[in-house]
């Protein structure tokens, strides 16, 4: 699919500010969609919304089809009367700029549990709204309810190491967990349609206001997930839950041994049996909650690298060819003409081109990548095809600005050198000039972070990349946004034409004369 020429903000909805500790589908959400509608932004790109688990990444979530309950908003429940005043007194300090997980799940957990209890006591008034959202969701819910709350039972252990009954999913087992986590069950269900209930409203709204929002897949599903525990026929595990084979990529120029994300992988041709059905439910749950899939790592779709369950590095791994082609044709089949964006970067072979181009897949360009002799040319803009998403930067790199600073110092580096001729700037707010040479370029689509619309350094970079710990807490500040900033984007939105101007009446007749 082709998209019109548009532009957009990546912001994941946990750095937007409150006084939560933790940005939450609250009034700020909507306050944020304001931002972009008065700065001309036609787009919201977010990471994953899934449950998160160990190390907090939205990439590694315990249901490749849940939302993440610390997303929820306290306000939101005190305004569907499920929380009162007093519930939200004792609000743990927090640092506004970073996320303190550790307390934050823990006190978000607390306040569910009371909005739970309250929902229990009121539940002619959600009955009907409730029991179509449990319908609606069946596929799903019912498998990730009761993983969640067994996960619980177990005091959060992976669920290898659970009751041997409920890790072979015996049918004796499942019953009498099922009975007796019931009350816990409901829990987790209730949990997901405040989730959902919420998610639905802010992007009604940003929708309402022209905007669409791109939503994050992740090609591999976590280890420790519903995903995995309900299916594991699709995957590679054996019945007890060992891995077989693990998702990585081979050694680069990046890392000597490769990585090993340990990630379980697809067994294709089960999947194939059923015209993928699984992946397809995975891809309409996605698009029912937001506009545009945005596919992380879609090389994976047409090849992988493949890595023995038990290797210590991703050096013992091998490319195996993915069904891409039917996969996509399957989902065309099924969910029509659907937008999605190709995330192509790293080891790109014309095999994959060919599946990205053959569905008209927009790929990704990253401008960090773009400058200096040992850098990609096809990152230059001089080289872009209209049918493509340009970036400053992305998730798992530094911000652009602490980019182009240590470029700046480093003598042994040109790349700050061929930027400012590019560019044909030698000031001090490359930033800015960086993000206009993305608004004017031919892409199609402009994304660019939050971190780089505020101009920030280093201490707002979101992920480091192999590093335990210390990511996803960047969060940001309505004092950061200047009172003007809206109109100097609204100003590139309108200047470089994203989204093109209405054509006139006159010319419209005259075309069709």
């Amino acid at each position: 699919m082709k998209f019109e020429r548009n532009a957009g903000i990546l912001l994941h909805p946990t750095s937007l500010p409150g006084k939560y500790g933790i940005g939450d589908l609250g009034d700020d959400a909507f306050k944020f969609v304001d931002f972009l509608e008065s700065a001309g932004q036609k787009l919201w790109q977010v990471f994953p919304l899934g449950p998160t688990g160990y190390g907090d990444s939205p990439y590694q979530c315990f249901s490749a089809f849940a939302g993440n309950p610390n997303l929820v908003s306290p306000d939101k429940l005190m305004e569907d009367g499920l929380l009162r005043d007093h519930d939200l007194q004792n609000i743990p300090k927090h640092n506004p700029i970073s996320i303190d997980y550790g307390e934050i799940i823990e006190y978000k957990k607390s306040l569910l549990k009371k909005a739970f209890k309250n929902f229990k006591h009121q539940q002619e008034k959600f009955e009907k709204e409730f029991n179509a959202f449990n319908k609606e969701n069946k596929i799903w819910l019912d498998d990730f309810a009761f993983f969640m709350a067994a996960k619980e039972a177990h005091s959060g252990i992976v669920w290898k190491d659970w009751d041997e009954g409920l890790v072979l999913r015996k049918k004796k087992s499942l019953d009498e967990w099922k009975k007796n986590l019931e009350e816990d069950i409901l829990y987790q269900k209730f949990v997901q349609f405040v989730f959902f209930k919420q998610w639905h409203a802010v992007r009604k709204y940003a929708n309402d206001k022209g905007i669409k929002i791109i939503g994050d897949m992740p090609i591999f599903i976590a280890y420790d997930s519903a995903d995995l525990w309900a299916n594991k026929e699709l995957f590679t595990v054996d019945e007890k839950g060992n891995l077989e084979t693990v998702a990585g990529v081979p050694p680069d120029y990046f890392s000597a041994t490769g990585q090993l994300w340990g990630n379980p992988l697809y067994r294709w041709k089960e999947m194939e049996k059923d015209d993928f059905i699984w992946m397809r439910n995975r891809f309409a749950q996605l698009f029912k909650m937001v506009d545009i899939v945005r596919i992380d790592h879609f090389r994976g779709f047409e090849a992988f690298w493949e890595i023995p369950g038990d290797a210590p590095t991703a050096e013992t791994g091998k490319w195996v060819k993915a069904p891409g082609h039917k996969l996509f044709k399957s989902i065309k089949k099924h969910l029509g003409d659907v937008p999605i964006l190709a995330e192509d970067l790293g080891v790109i072979t014309p095999a994959v081109e060919k599946l990205r181009d053959d569905f008209e897949f927009p790929g990704m360009k990253i401008l960090q990548f773009a400058f200096g002799t040992d850098m990609e040319t096809k990152f230059l803009p001089h080289n872009f095809v209209q049918n493509c998403v340009v970036l400053t930067g992305a998730h798992d790199n530094d911000t652009t600005r602490a980019y182009f600073e240590k470029a700046k110092l480093d003598k042994h580096s040109d790349i700050y050198d061929h930027v400012q001729k590019y560019l044909n700037y030698f000031g001090e707010d490359i930033v800015y000039e960086l993000i206009r040479l993305a608004y004017r370029s031919s892409a199609n689509i402009v994304i660019v972070p939050m971190q780089d619309i505020l101009n920030l350094g280093g201490e707002a970079r979101m992920n480091f990349p192999g590093k335990l710990g210390g990511n996803w807490m960047w969060r940001f500040t309505w004092d950061q946004i200047k009172e003007d900033l809206h109109l100097k984007y609204l100003g590139l939105a309108q200047l470089y034409e994203r989204p093109p101007k209405p054509k006139k009446v006159e010319e419209v007749k005259t075309e069709n004369q």
